[in-house]
């Protein structure tokens, strides 16, 4: 396989965290998208353009410390999100605990957030891809919660709606929480990401 575990002795110092969503003007700013916000967010915070293009994805590049991060939204749509997750592990080589997958999660409440360092898909389609494309689970995903469709709306509309103007507000506290887990992820390890972030929601912050 092109894809390793991590050893604490064995490191390329490269990091890759995949935000999920779907291109297109007409699915900015939509709940499927807030991997593609995350990463937005994590971007404008350390002042990267994530712009250039390659593996059917656009992306950015940052030094965190002595570790070299990419920022990545594939541009394939959400269902083949693995063909480019595959392509960046082929070029970059990393280790599989120093890739981090961001997306959102039907099943948990809007503004919570879940670091997980290995697991399935919970149902999401890119999710999905990617596990099928590396043909493992063992890597770190973040669940961004986006609640679940009010009365009997359905799903697939729910999730392709942008969010509501009053929901601006909450959406930015999130996306920074978003970036923050990551931050910590990144300096300190996944155990700590977990232990920090993991539990909360937007009632008890």
């Amino acid at each position: 396989m092109f894809f390793r575990k991590h050893t604490p002795q064995e490191s390329t110092g490269t990091f890759l965290l995949v935000g999920l969503g779907n291109p297109g003007r007409e699915y900015e700013n939509t709940r499927h998208n807030i991997g593609f916000l995350a990463i937005d967010q994590i971007a404008f915070k350390w002042g990267v353009t994530v712009g250039k293009y390659k593996h059917k994805s656009v992306y950015g590049e940052y030094r965190f410390g002595d570790k070299k991060i990419i920022l990545v939204k594939p541009q394939t749509f959400m269902n083949l999100s693995g063909g480019a997750v595959r392509s960046y592990f082929q070029f970059f080589k990393p280790p599989l605990s120093q890739l981090l997958i961001i997306f959102d999660d039907l099943d948990l409440p809007f503004g919570a957030i879940r670091i997980r360092k290995e697991g399935g898909s919970s149902g999401q389609k890119g999710m999905k891809s990617i596990i099928q494309q590396l043909g493992t689970e063992d890597f770190p995903r973040m669940r961004v919660g986006i609640g679940r469709p009010p009365g009997r709306m359905d799903t697939a509309d729910f999730i392709l709606k942008k969010f509501k103007s009053s929901e601006n507000q909450d959406l930015e506290f999130v996306l920074g929480k978003c970036a923050d887990a990551v931050e910590c992820f990144i300096e300190n390890g996944i155990d700590a990401a977990m232990n920090r972030f993991n539990g909360g929601t937007l009632e008890n912050e």
